[in-house]
């Protein structure tokens, strides 16, 4: 199932990226997300920089069906890695999001640019579920759950940017 988000930042791309490599932020956007618990992980890569969340999640809300398959919790790795920066300060990336004990995984390219009066940042992504025959509900199920999950952390990154202005 194809997922794409842009969403736009009032700030420029420097200050977005430093957002998003900052281990509090990281460890923000996991709380704000309901995570039970949490660990974060980022290291330089060259000119870029891999950040890696794991997060136990609530599986409520979910259908009953998709709830026999992970349990009470989802267990949620979600791995960003970013190259450097370009001339105009754009930097482009992938995600992968997996889900512990489920056969479902997000891949995404993940694109930082500078727009208008800020940035954008643009995700662009297949969800998919590979089980015979319920792969494509799996998918519709889990979809709404990885954009809510997209929403929550735009909703922190408002927030942190405008704490820091």
């Amino acid at each position: 199932m194809k997922i794409t988000k842009t969403v736009d930042y009032a700030a420029p791309t420097d200050v977005v990226y430093a957002m998003l490599t900052d281990p509090a932020f990281q460890e923000r956007k996991c709380v704000e997300a309901g995570a039970l618990r949490h660990d974060v992980t980022i290291t330089a890569q060259g000119e870029g920089s891999r950040i890696l969340t794991r997060r136990d999640l609530p599986t409520q809300g979910l259908p009953d069906f998709a709830k026999s398959l992970v349990g009470s919790t989802l267990a949620i790795t979600e791995t960003y890695r970013w190259g450097g920066a370009g001339a105009d300060g754009s930097r482009d990336g992938d995600l992968t999001v997996e889900v512990a004990g489920a056969p479902i995984a997000m891949r995404a390219t993940v694109r930082l640019a500078p727009s208008g009066t800020g940035s954008s940042l643009t995700v662009d992504g297949e969800l998919k579920a590979s089980i015979p025959l319920l792969g494509g509900k799996i998918e519709k199920a889990a979809a709404p759950a990885v954009t809510d999950a997209m929403d929550s952390e735009y909703r922190t990154a408002q927030e942190w940017l405008v704490g820091r202005r």
